[in-house]
């Protein structure tokens, strides 16, 4: 069968995009490995509540998007941002977003991780986040809130190693919260099922 390359860019931008759900594809609690230059934190994703994000995150994964990026926001009583930028800080390129799934019931409590958005609802595309406290502030309400997609199950020392560390409002890029020290996700690996 012949293509022509707008139907064969069509048929690869979708295969990449459905990546994440053909992984584990029975597996409601998948877990992944995100070894960072500060240690190795694992984290059980929670795929019975939140389908639709843990399989766009399981996408990135498999497409390799985090490897070599790095965690560009920390507010060591809020949260810990990455997923979005290299270590050069240039974009890494996303997929579509995601359909906002804050309303699965999970909430925005110390050791989660969740999907970062702009104010758009349904915004969220690669970058997350670790909650460092409980952040009531970012569930659902009277407003769409941020999807939580998963828990930290090992290397919450390694949160406490990367909570510490110094921030300062970047002067090349012009953000706040930036850790002085890079701190880099040099890959992230789906874990063998168990």
């Amino acid at each position: 069968m012949r293509y022509g390359l707008s139907a064969l860019i069509l048929l690869l931008a979708s295969t990449w995009v459905q990546a994440g759900q053909f992984l584990q594809a029975n597996n409601l609690f998948p877990k992944v490995r995100i070894i960072t230059s500060h240690g190795d934190i694992d984290v059980e994703l929670d795929r019975s509540r939140a389908p639709l994000t843990v399989n766009n995150f399981l996408s990135y994964v498999k497409h390799k998007r985090y490897n070599n990026t790095v965690f560009h926001r920390l507010e060591p009583e809020f949260v810990l941002q990455g997923g979005g930028y290299d270590a050069s800080y240039k974009p890494i390129e996303e997929l579509k977003p995601v359909f906002n799934e804050s309303g699965n019931g999970l909430k925005n409590q110390f050791g989660t991780i969740a999907m970062a958005r702009l104010a758009e609802p349904h915004s969220a595309t690669s970058q997350f986040y670790f909650n460092l406290q409980d952040n009531p502030s970012l569930d659902p309400g009277r407003r769409w809130g941020y999807t939580v997609f998963g828990r930290i199950s090992a290397g919450e020392d390694v949160i406490e190693k990367i909570r510490a560390i110094q921030t300062d409002t970047s002067a090349e890029l012009g953000w706040p919260n930036v850790p002085v020290e890079p701190v880099l996700i040099k890959t992230v690996l789906l874990l063998p099922e168990q």
